[in-house]
């Protein structure tokens, strides 16, 4: 082929590509005021059930005075309450559903941080508190099911009996095992049975026996994750997705730990790094990773296989479609998007997919 037909070749593709990626716009109406005049603090999780309802963890302690005042003095009341820690949202914005806090047979974390809604519906979350060492399973209801791990004294890499603040989970539905990250103590994914807790396996970077060393972060090449260990996400086709967040970079691997390759993301993401959370595009390949950046405060499409990216959209700011504290990202069938704020963001936020433009 002449090289005049390679290039015609190359621009199809590429025309092709950006055909493909999906385009957001952000719905300045959801969700819907909270009841009762809740406000909420840092929005710490964001996850998408199989009824496409949202729900998102949020951290009561963490709302501060003057955000409590300026919304009790809109409403023209004397005061106003936090809202719960999970609230669910249906498509429209609404809440459905609110609870969560201290309760009998658990320990509650003490910092709330990642929640997961698993294939049989349960309700997974945990804390990256000081002394969180536990992540937690609940019905939709919030009926307390399981604790694994305990709070305490953090330890180490090697302990099988308890976290290290754990940042986020996933579940396996064909094997019915819990993955976590874990954490933001710890440098290390655990592997649990997701009925019983029983332990299974533990890995850390390359699928290596993780350490606890005391490394320098902003390396690609660290024989160590980072802290934190921000997210693990399961892929249809069986790929395990880690955040190394300080390390800027994605590691990808099998089931049992072994180590496929990683996806090296920019290397100007400062002490925080770029890789916070993935979501998968919803095509049947899931080509696609939607990545949210927080320390650029901006959400970034990666290609799934090399980790190119292909598109960004999103800054720091206050208005509707900006962020600030960019922490989480989950999507519905749909490839709409739902991502929360900590820092001083403090919310969630749902940007709709527009439709495809033809080339």
């Amino acid at each position: 082929m002449k090289l005049s037909g390679v290039l015609a070749v190359l621009a199809l593709s590429a025309s092709a590509v950006a055909a493909d990626i999906p385009r957001y716009q952000v719905d300045p109406t959801w969700p819907k005021p909270l009841p009762n005049h809740w406000v909420i603090g840092e929005a710490s999780g964001v996850a998408v059930d199989a009824k496409d309802h949202i729900w998102v963890l949020q951290r009561p302690s963490s709302i501060r005075t003057g955000k409590k005042g300026a919304a009790c003095k809109a409403a023209g009341l004397p005061s106003c309450d936090p809202a719960p820690p999970v609230l669910e949202f249906d498509q429209r914005g609404n809440l459905l559903r609110a609870w969560g806090g201290p309760g009998a047979g658990y320990e509650w974390p003490e910092r709330e941080h990642g929640i997961t809604i698993d294939y049989k519906g349960y309700v997974w979350l945990g804390g990256n508190g000081k002394k969180d060492g536990q992540y937690l399973k609940f019905t939709q209801d919030g009926k307390f099911v399981l604790q694994i791990g305990k709070s305490g004294e953090q330890t180490n890499s090697d302990d099988p009996t308890r976290l290290g603040q754990p940042a986020s989970a996933a579940i396996d539905p064909l094997t019915n095992q819990v993955f976590i990250a874990d954490g933001y103590f710890n440098h290390r994914v655990i592997v649990f049975d997701a009925d019983t807790g029983a332990y299974r396996r533990i890995w850390g970077a390359y699928g290596n026996s993780p350490t606890d060393l005391q490394l320098p972060t902003q390396n690609p090449a660290s024989p160590q994750f980072g802290n934190p260990v921000h997210c693990v996400k399961i892929a249809k086709d069986g790929l395990v997705y880690i955040c190394d967040r300080a390390n800027n970079r994605i590691q990808v691997f099998r089931k049992d730990g072994s180590y496929v390759q990683e996806l090296i993301l920019a290397s100007d993401g400062g002490t925080a790094g770029n890789p916070w959370d993935l979501g998968f595009w919803i095509d049947g390949k899931q080509s696609l990773l939607l990545n949210a950046d927080g320390t650029h405060n901006q959400m970034t499409t990666i290609l799934r296989d090399n980790g190119s990216v292909v598109d960004r959209f999103g800054s720091a700011g206050i208005e509707p479609g900006q962020f600030l504290g960019l922490h989480n990202v989950a999507l519905d069938s749909a490839g709409n998007i739902y991502t929360t704020e900590v820092d001083t963001g403090d919310r969630v936020q749902k940007f709709l997919r527009l439709a495809p433009v033809s080339p």
